[in-house]
């Protein structure tokens, strides 16, 4: 099971994310939601800021290009295997800078990983 931080996690049951927060969960999968609204997904509270985090393998993205910005620093020094852009997260600047810190990067769809087996 990969340890996956969920960035750009929302309370709000009908957002993408929330979803991904509870699929990884039921999977087996171990869950950092880390988001701006204080709140709960699947019994897991949501953390709000840069959290440390030791062991991230993923790093599943769902925040827009210009929201990202704030946490480069941050994401780069979780040190994660790979970072998954989701749809409307996509971003080439930060693409460019995990693969230069030798990070896998895939554009794709968390929720249709999993559904597929593909994570």
């Amino acid at each position: 099971m990969k340890k996956t931080l969920v960035l750009g996690a929302s309370p709000n049951v009908s957002r993408v994310s929330n979803q991904a927060v509870h699929r990884l969960k039921r999977l087996g999968h171990e869950v950092v939601p880390v988001g701006i609204r204080d709140g709960q997904i699947a019994g897991i509270d949501i953390r709000k800021g840069q959290p440390d985090v030791a062991g991230v393998d993923t790093i599943t993205m769902y925040l827009s290009a210009k929201n990202q910005v704030q946490y480069y620093d941050y994401i780069i020094s979780l040190e994660p295997k790979r970072i998954i852009f989701n749809p409307g997260a996509e971003n080439a600047e930060l693409y460019q800078m995990a693969k230069e810190n030798g990070i896998e990067v895939e554009n794709a769809c968390t929720l249709v990983m999993l559904s597929l087996s593909g994570y």
